[in-house]
């Protein structure tokens, strides 16, 4: 059964990409933590992200690094936080959270819920400071 990300990637279900090669995706997750919160994937659907074979795990942290590197540039942070946590979509993925405070990594804390003008925003800020 296809999940809501490989939807996304099929173009079934609308995202604001940040960045994309032939086998991983990033895009804004549409209640971020903060803003510039970004979702990166496999577009192989995987369900655990330690089942996935190492080259793959390794692209997909080299490209989590360089998006990284975008987000920290697009929304100056201390530092870009990562976590692989989240039961509810059966695709492995990675947050990508601009921190500033320990609780700008709080799951547990209400979600942002931007406007998809404020998201598209944000999606080219990110897009403008990637070195892809």
């Amino acid at each position: 059964m296809s999940t809501i990300f490989s939807k996304i990637i099929d173009g079934e279900i609308p995202a604001h990409v940040v960045a994309e090669t032939t086998e991983f995706l990033a895009f804004l997750d549409i209640n971020p933590l903060t803003m510039g919160h970004v979702l990166v994937i496999p577009k192989k659907e995987i369900d655990y992200i330690f089942d996935m074979d190492e080259e793959s795990y390794f692209g997909l942290t080299l490209f989590a690094k360089i998006v990284a590197a975008g987000i920290k540039q697009a929304f100056p942070c201390i530092k870009v936080g990562m976590a692989v946590i989240g039961l509810e979509v059966p695709h492995a993925h990675i947050h990508l959270i601009p921190m500033n405070y320990v609780d700008d990594m709080n799951f547990s804390k209400p979600k942002l819920n931007p406007s998809q003008e404020a998201l598209e925003e944000a999606a080219q800020k990110i897009k403008a400071a990637l070195t892809l």
